[in-house]
C-alpha cells in the first residue's frame, strides 16, 4: 500500500537565497500509522526469540522490540516520496541531499517538515566574442630534439672525482657547522652531505660559498636566511656557516651512442631508430601540453564570462572528493605512514569551487551547442594514447573490453569540443612558447 505523504498547500519552494529552495512536506498520520504496522507484521515472521517459535512471536513484544525502527524506516521512506513528488511537481532539479527537519505545529492529522536544499543554477552561457585567448605554440624539429636529447642525457649524468675548484654542475661532498648567536642550531650541520651547485637542494647563499673550493679546503662565511624561509626560528636571521670540501665531482654526460639507446629501451641500439622514437614521442607530449595550456586559457576565459552560483552542497562534495584521493595518493607515496596525515578541507576549497563552477558551466555548454562526444573521436583519443604504448593493439582492446573505461576518455573528447567551440568563438592570438619550459627542462 502506498502511503500518502504529500506537500501540504504552503509548499511553496521559498528562496532562502540564490540556489537554496525551502518546502514545506507533511505526512498524514494514519497512512504512517499503517505503513508502521505492515512493517511490523512483515518482521514478525522473520523474528527469533527465546520461548517462541520463528513467526510466532507476539506482536507486542515485536512492537516493542522493533516499532522504533519500523516508524524510522516507515517515515524516511514517506518523506522521500514527498519530497521527490513535490520537486517533479515544480520542476527543481536538486542539487545534493535535501535537510529535512520536523515543524512544530498544532495539526492532529500530519506531520508536517521542512525541506532545505539547494537547486542548480539556471543560466546562459555568455557570448565569447569579445574574449581574448592566447594559444601557445611550438614547433617540433632539430633543435627541440637535441634539447631532449641533452635532458636524456642530464637524467643518467654520472660524477667523476676532479682535483679543482667547485663550480657551478659539479657536485660536491661537504661538512658544515652552522651557528646562531655563536651557537650551533638545530638543522644546521651535516656531514658528508652531498649536493649539486646550481640545482637549488641549498640555498644560494650557500652554493655560492662553495664555488671556488677545492677538496680540503674550508671556508667561513656569514649569511641571512630568506625571511620566508620555512622554519620560523630561522626565517630572517643571520647565521655563520662553516664549510669543509670533502670532494669535488665533475658531470660526465653519456654519449650519444649503442649502449645510450638501449638504455632507453632500443634493443638493438640502433641510434637512427632511438632518435625516431623519441621524436615521435617528442611531438606527441608536445601537442599533449600545448593542448593542455589552450585548454587552460579556455576554461579560465569561460570562467570570466559565465559567473555562476554554485551549490555548496556540490562543491563541498568535490572537496571530501579531493581530500580522498590526495589522503590516497599520500598513503601510496609514503608506503602507508602518512595516512592520518590531518588534511584541512580549506586547502581544496578554490579548487573545488572552479572544478564544480567549470562541470556546471561545461554542462550548459555542451547542451546548448550540441557538443556531446561522438564514436570516432573517442577511438581517435585512445589510438593516440596506446601509441605510447609498446603493444598499442592491446592497450586499445583493453579500452574497448568494458565499456566503462571509456567514460573518462568521453570527458577528454567533451571538453576537446568545448575547446574547439571556443577557440572558434573568441579572438585568438598565437603566442610562441619556449620550448624548454614547455617541457620542463633544466637549463
Amino acid at each position: 500500500m502506498e502511503t500518502n505523504a504529500s506537500p501540504t498547500s504552503a509548499d511553496a519552494a521559498q528562496q532562502t537565497n540564490a540556489l537554496e529552495r525551502r518546502l514545506d512536506l507533511a505526512v498524514a498520520i494514519a497512512d504512517l500509522d499503517k505503513e508502521i504496522d505492515q512493517r511490523l507484521r512483515r518482521m514478525s515472521k522473520n523474528v527469533k526469540m527465546p520461548g517462541f517459535r520463528p513467526g510466532k512471536v507476539p506482536a507486542t513484544i515485536v512492537k516493542k522490540q522493533y516499532g522504533e525502527q519500523a516508524h524510522f524506516e516507515a517515515l524516511n521512506e514517506a518523506l522521500e516520496r514527498a519530497f521527490v513528488e513535490a520537486v517533479k511537481t515544480k520542476q527543481l532539479r536538486v542539487a545534493g541531499q535535501p535537510n529535512i527537519e520536523p515543524k512544530t505545529s498544532e495539526s492532529t492529522t500530519h506531520v508536517e517538515f521542512s525541506a532545505v536544499f539547494e537547486v542548480y543554477p539556471e543560466f546562459k552561457p555568455g557570448d565569447l566574442k569579445d574574449v581574448e585567448i592566447e594559444r601557445p605554440v611550438r614547433a617540433v624539429g632539430a633543435a627541440e630534439l637535441d634539447s631532449t636529447l641533452m635532458a636524456l642525457r642530464k637524467q643518467r649524468v654520472r660524477f667523476e672525482p676532479v682535483d679543482r675548484a667547485a663550480a657551478t654542475g659539479d657536485q660536491v661532498m661537504v661538512d658544515f657547522l652552522g651557528k646562531k648567536d655563536g651557537e650551533p642550531f638545530q638543522g644546521g650541520q651535516a656531514k658528508d652531505y652531498p649536493f649539486v651547485i646550481g640545482e637549488g637542494a641549498m640555498l644560494a647563499d650557500f652554493e655560492n660559498a662553495v664555488i671556488g673550493l677545492k677538496a680540503g679546503e674550508e671556508k667561513t662565511f656569514d649569511m641571512t636566511f630568506p625571511a620566508e624561509y620555512q622554519a620560523k626560528d630561522l626565517a630572517g636571521q643571520a647565521v655563520a656557516f662553516t664549510i669543509s670540501v670533502k670532494e669535488v665531482r665533475e658531470p660526465v654526460l653519456p654519449e650519444i651512442d649503442a649502449d645510450f639507446a638501449k638504455a632507453l629501451g632500443v634493443e638493438d641500439g640502433d641510434v637512427d631508430k632511438m632518435k625516431a622514437e623519441i621524436e615521435g614521442n617528442l611531438k606527441r607530449e608536445v601537442k599533449k601540453r600545448l593542448q593542455g595550456k589552450v585548454k587552460d586559457q579556455v576554461m579560465d576565459a569561460l570562467l570570466k564570462a559565465n559567473p555562476v552560483d554554485v551549490p555548496n552542497a556540490l562543491v563541498e562534495m568535490e572537496i571530501q572528493r579531493l581530500m580522498q584521493a590526495a589522503r590516497q595518493d599520500m598513503e601510496q607515496r609514503s608506503g602507508g605512514k602518512m595516512k592520518d596525515f590531518p588534511l584541512q578541507r580549506e586547502w581544496f576549497a578554490d579548487q573545488a569551487k572552479r572544478r564544480v563552477s567549470l562541470g556546471l558551466i561545461l554542462s550548459e555548454i555542451v547542451k546548448v551547442h550540441e557538443l556531446h562526444a561522438k564514436a570516432d573521436q573517442v577511438r581517435a583519443i585512445v589510438d593516440e594514447a596506446a601509441q605510447s604504448y609498446e603493444h598499442p593493439e592491446e592497450v586499445v582492446r583493453w579500452y574497448y573490453a568494458q565499456p566503462q573505461r571509456l567514460t573518462e576518455i568521453e570527458g577528454v573528447a567533451i571538453e576537446d569540443n568545448v575547446v574547439t567551440w571556443a577557440l572558434a568563438s573568441a579572438k585568438v592570438v598565437d603566442k610562441p612558447v619556449d620550448f624548454d619550459e614547455l617541457m620542463g627542462h633544466k637549463r
